[in-house]
């Protein structure tokens, strides 16, 4: 962790983070993450080690995972709601040698901490001997299968976070808004490579859309991660109080996760200038990556780009190139001659030959810009016909009345399947003023047969959706309705 002790060298008393009125500056980061350090190898931490942290977005957190480098240990981080069964599954599977944020009564046998704990004062807080962490982090996922598995990065806990920082339009002397969960790939890489290239970290606990832009306005915030569904809420709440938000310190706003809806991404082109808009499409696996600039996307509306790592087709059933504009699976490989950049535990990846799915489907354009049709497992056929939930979430989310919106199959006698959307909706929106808006962006047969008003988010922070368990609990719902 060198590159931390020299930032805290060139400016001790810089802001680092800052998250909800409280504040750390890179001299008191390197200070209490090198005690941390300490702490955790008194409690058997070392090097290679996996160390489970269930911290919310929090200044602690990045504490931990910078005390977890200074040991050589892999951070690995999960949300700190999960359910101890749960917890316990992903712990088991890492062998963890330290779980941060849970009760030992839940952990038989593994070494835990409660979130507030605070190593003992009198652990030295200098620096300690230089040791590299064999892979600087490992996520976890459920998957498609609901089990978890872990997504070990095949990078050490070292290299030059510039390269990364440029790529993504980084400048060290921005502020950077955290608005996502850290436990997330995305918030954690671009949190993590901003501060290691100086910048100074606004931390959300949680997202909030009038707090994000107020800090985007508050602490002049160059450089955002976003994702679709943080920037529709940011988006109506500009819509309905003109003038209210400054946004006009953003040179970068960066999306992905999700397919974004092109009016959507046409909003925030319109509002910050296509120049300040981008796109990556990608797996925390990062065999490949494709990246679309603003400019890109107005001539290929509804890219997300073309490779920038590795490569990328798709394939067909039969496991051969899809022709030109046809829907098929997703797969990427890595660069020529590059070494692994992940390994799972618990789990195998979907194979042919060197190339690997994630379990997307889309299809490439005669320039090779890749476009996203949904997720494999989400695909709903409806009377023979293929119906991507996407495509009908967009349209549905492109009503000024609407939050959120999920579409489901659900079991049908005479279709196979039917269109099911569950919609999180501002008060006054009825399902037949939802029906008379699709009506005019869809054909008749993508239009949801049924609709559901749902009361809270139907999305988590990071804009993930398990499609399959909201269809298995509206099935519930519908068996319960009906008495059956």
């Amino acid at each position: 962790m060198r590159i931390l002790g020299r930032l805290a060298a060139d400016a001790p008393h810089q802001l680092a983070i800052s998250c909800a009125g409280e504040t750390i500056t890179r001299a008191e980061l390197a200070a209490r993450s090198n005690r941390l350090a300490r702490a955790f190898a008194t409690l058997g931490a070392g090097y290679g080690d996996f160390v489970t942290i269930g911290l919310p977005n929090s200044i602690d957190f990045f504490v931990t995972v910078l005390a977890c480098w200074k040991l050589g240990a892999v951070p690995q981080p999960i949300s700190a709601r999960l359910p101890a069964a749960e917890r316990a599954a992903i712990v088991d599977l890492a062998d963890s040698a330290l779980v941060i944020g849970a009760d030992p009564a839940e952990h038989p046998g593994r070494t835990c901490v409660a979130a507030d704990f605070q190593p003992d004062p009198a652990l030295a807080d200098g620096p300690l001997p230089e040791v590299v962490s064999p892979s600087w982090k490992a996520q976890t996922s459920g998957g498609s299968t609901g089990r978890p598995k872990l997504i070990v990065a095949g990078a050490a806990a070292e290299g030059t976070p510039e390269l990364a920082a440029a790529v993504a339009r980084m400048r060290p002397t921005d502020s950077q808004l955290v608005a996502g969960p850290l436990h997330h790939n995305s918030p954690f890489t671009a949190a993590f490579t901003g501060l290691l290239v100086g910048q100074h970290l606004v931390l959300l606990p949680r997202f909030d859309a009038g707090r994000a832009l107020a800090a985007i306005a508050g602490h002049r915030v160059g450089w955002v991660q976003l994702v679709p569904t943080m920037m529709l809420r940011m988006l109506r709440l500009i819509e309905e109080s003109p003038g209210t938000y400054d946004v006009s310190s953003l040179h970068a706003l960066w999306h992905g996760a999700s397919a974004c809806p092109p009016w959507l991404k046409e909003a925030w082109i319109t509002l910050l200038g296509a120049d300040k808009v981008f796109e990556m499409y990608g797996g925390t696996e990062s065999q490949a990556a494709t990246l679309i600039t603003g400019e890109e996307w107005l001539t290929h509306r509804g890219s997300v780009g073309r490779a920038a790592l590795g490569e990328i087709v798709v394939l067909d059933a039969e496991g051969e190139r899809a022709p030109t504009g046809e829907v098929g699976e997703i797969y990427l490989r890595g660069p020529a001659g590059a070494p692994p950049s992940y390994r799972y535990i618990g789990a195998e990846a979907k194979k042919r030959d060197d190339w690997e799915s994630l379990g997307d489907l889309g299809w490439l354009d005669a320039e090779g810009y890749l476009y996203l049709s949904g997720r494999r497992t989400d695909l709903i056929i409806a009377g023979g016909a293929n119906i991507y939930p996407a495509e009908v979430e967009a349209a549905i989310d492109a009503h000024p009345l609407v939050l959120s919106s999920v579409v489901v199959g659900l079991p049908d006698d005479d279709l196979g399947e039917r269109v099911h959307a569950l919609v999180q909706a501002k008060p006054g929106l009825t399902v037949d003023d939802l029906i008379e808006h699709l009506g005019a962006r869809l054909v008749r047969y993508k239009v949801p047969r049924s609709v559901e008003f749902i009361d809270e988010p139907l999305r988590d922070d990071a804009g993930k959706v398990r499609h399959g368990a909201m269809r298995e609990a509206a099935i519930a719902r519908m068996t319960n309705v009906l008495g059956g």
